[in-house]
């Protein structure tokens, strides 16, 4: 792990991203009240130089959400993001392609994220053309080429003329990840990057996003559902759950001490290496309720083994219950 600054590189306050769900044209006659997909209500955090900060949680919790939100592919609902001091919602369409140069992402799938019909040269170099830098395509040609070395692919002059289709799933997603480094960026959102990556690729891939931490200081937003690969790669860790984050402090202390229940019980549901051990308790059951329609109080309620009527009535605030370490339960954090 390397020093991570004080001031805060990325900084999220109160983000909030609501999709309205269309209504009929029964619902529009009736002036009945519009309704909204609450994928992100009310997340704030902070990521500094050089620090890689996960995202965790069930599908449906709005981590992804979060991270396009951020990007600005999403509109936001509300909130505040600023990048280096910088308030990003807000910025002229000039200007916020400027910062796009320091703002990249790494898709999950990389079947799906680069284009069948280009050569990894093209694909690697078409951000150079959109942000004009480069003045000949040798000169792309020749950045393209660091970055494949960058990422580990050589020689790179081979992989140049091939097509993604020639490519496995590792060399894709490296591609994917080159295509991010090769505008030079300070900051990058990798949402789920080897969930689609058997198992013997995906330590390669993420030891080679820590070594670029290393070298470059570039700082990550690691979006997972596996809690596993993020105690592997992230300094702090955060829990979402339902569009709010339940759960955020240093990795170690998130993993191992895990007060938060939902907490608890997604670090018993990660399988355990041993024919031997006893099979996973399942702690909670059902599935994570609509984000159109959330529970009052605290949204985890529903399905809290530990439960209070308090939990049902009012939403709990984040409470720092170690160094650093902020729970959002009634029962747990007050202890």
């Amino acid at each position: 792990m390397i020093d991570i600054t004080d001031e805060a590189l990325l900084r999220v306050e109160n983000l909030k991203k609501w999709f309205p769900v269309r209504r009929s044209i029964i619902d529009a006659l009736l002036a009945r009240k519009e309704l909204f997909i609450k994928a992100v209500d009310g997340v704030s955090f902070e990521i500094g130089t050089g620090e890689i900060f996960g995202l965790a949680g069930e599908s449906g919790s709005g981590k992804t959400t979060v991270g396009k939100t951020i990007l600005g592919l999403y509109e936001p609902t509300d909130g505040s993001v600023c990048f280096k001091g910088t308030e990003l919602f807000g910025l002229s369409k000039r200007k916020m392609k400027e910062m796009r140069r320091k703002l990249q992402t790494i898709y999950q799938d990389p079947y799906e994220s680069l284009d069948p019909r280009m050569t990894v040269l093209d694909i690697v170099s078409e951000p150079l053309v959109v942000h004009g830098i480069g003045r000949s395509r040798e000169e792309r040609e020749e950045m393209a080429t660091q970055a494949l070395e960058d990422v580990e692919m050589s020689p790179p002059e081979e992989f140049l003329k091939r097509y993604p289709h020639e490519l496995s799933g590792g060399q894709r997603q490296r591609v994917a990840v080159a295509r991010a480094l090769v505008l030079g960026p300070e900051f990058i959102v990798a949402d789920e990057p080897v969930s689609m990556l058997d198992v013997s690729i995906r330590a390669e891939v993420l030891n080679l996003m820590l070594k670029l931490r290393k070298v470059s200081g570039i700082s990550f937003l690691f979006i997972a559902h596996d809690l596993a690969l993020a105690k592997h790669v992230c300094d702090r860790l955060a829990i979402m759950y339902l569009g709010k984050i339940v759960d955020v402090g240093p990795t170690e202390d998130v993993v191992n001490t895990h007060v938060h229940p939902y907490t608890e019980a997604l670090i018993a549901a990660v399988p355990v290496p041993d024919p031997a051990a006893e099979r996973t308790k399942v702690i909670i059951g059902g599935e994570i309720p609509s984000p159109m329609n959330p529970p009052s109080g605290c949204r985890f309620h529903p399905r809290c083994p530990i439960s209070l009527d308090i939990c049902r009535e009012k939403d709990p605030e984040l409470i720092e219950v170690s160094d650093s370490h902020l729970v959002a339960c009634h029962v747990r954090a007050r202890k």
